[in-house]
């Protein structure tokens, strides 16, 4: 059982984890539903697609790292709030980050909050960045944004988790190779999982309650 708040919780039977690398993953997500959905936007957003047509889920929990300037490495932040960071047709009258004529708000907001984290915006590129400095969102990775978009056009409850890997600086590729194989334990102990020697999934339909 994962509880997210007094009005949130799902059996794990019910429950789709995604991540971009099997290394996020490590072996303690492997006795669960789990996706490896690849690295950026394109490949997140049809592999979750091709998930939820398999097998509906009633909640997508992203799991991944995440560079920071604000945050300490080795922190675990709670996302409802995304940005798709290299969205950028300022040139034909639009404002940053707005996707033309798609009538998506520029700041989307969907997912669940996990009381006892931190709150932060994450800003999704196509590209591992190294010099974060702006203010629009406080942590950056290269699929949320578009896992997030999918969960709120399927209307499928999402919470997204990350792993704080390194600080989006010159020095965020030698950090973030360090820090990785950290986040899978980190995660495990955050959602409460139980011991992965002596796992046993719930069977019972899940009993969810989905913000109107």
């Amino acid at each position: 059982m994962i509880r997210i708040d007094h009005n949130h919780s799902f059996f794990l039977e019910n429950v789709l984890f995604t991540f971009a690398l099997a290394s996020e993953a490590a072996d303690i997500f492997t006795a669960y539903n789990h996706l490896i959905c690849g690295i950026g936007k394109v490949s997140a957003t049809y592999e979750l697609m091709k998930a939820i047509r398999q097998e509906r889920p009633q909640l997508i929990v992203n799991l991944g790292s995440a560079g920071s300037s604000q945050f300490q490495k080795g922190d675990v932040v709670c996302c409802t709030k995304f940005i798709q960071r290299d969205m950028d047709v300022r040139a034909l009258g639009f404002e940053l980050y707005e996707t033309p004529l798609s009538g998506i708000p520029t700041l989307l907001e969907y997912g669940l909050h996990m009381e006892a984290l931190p709150a932060a915006i994450c800003g999704t590129g196509d590209n591992f960045e190294m010099a974060h400095a702006v203010q629009h969102y406080n942590i950056v990775d290269m699929e949320a944004y578009a896992l997030a978009l999918v969960a709120s056009k399927e209307n499928i409850p999402f919470l997204c988790l990350k792993y704080i890997s390194d600080g989006a600086d010159d020095g965020a590729a030698e950090d973030w190779t360090v820090q990785v194989h950290n986040a899978a334990n980190a995660f495990a102990k955050v959602l409460n999982l139980p011991d992965k020697n002596n796992i046993q999934l719930e069977t019972t339909p899940a009993k969810v309650n989905i913000p109107s």
